[in-house]
């Protein structure tokens, strides 16, 4: 399979994937104020409010990943899709694979991560010439 046809199935993935994730997130807020509502003895309440935690954070953690999903997706209409954003080579179809929503390759994510900031537009002119 040819990088630019493998490029195209990862659309369709994120897409489907996408799909799944706003599913989720609306039946993650139906549940919650579900919950605001719900009533009863204090057990059921301290139950209800552990529930409520625990699908606030994944209601969170799915957000994000929805907005990682989007500016993919938007990457690929741009045609951008595919390069990294610290050294401008082609990310590995392998790390694509693994995680569609990828922005930098394995030697930039590392140097990034090491440098303890969150995005790679923070790091200095030094840092790009160091990857």
């Amino acid at each position: 399979m040819s990088r630019k046809e493998a490029l195209v199935q990862l659309s369709s993935v994120l897409v489907n994937r996408r799909e799944a994730i706003r599913a989720a997130l609306k039946g993650d807020l139906s549940a919650l104020r579900e919950l605001t509502l719900a009533t009863g003895d204090l057990a059921d309440v301290a139950l209800d409010s552990a529930h409520e935690a625990v699908t606030s954070q994944m209601a969170e953690v799915e957000s994000r990943e929805l907005s990682k999903i989007d500016d993919a997706i938007e990457r690929i209409k741009d045609g951008s899709y595919g390069i990294c954003e610290g050294c401008n080579k082609p990310i590995p179809l392998a790390r694509l694979q693994a995680l569609p929503y990828a922005t930098l390759c394995i030697k930039c994510q590392i140097s990034l991560e090491e440098s303890g900031l969150d995005d790679w537009s923070e790091l200095s002119g030094d840092a790009y010439d160091s990857v």
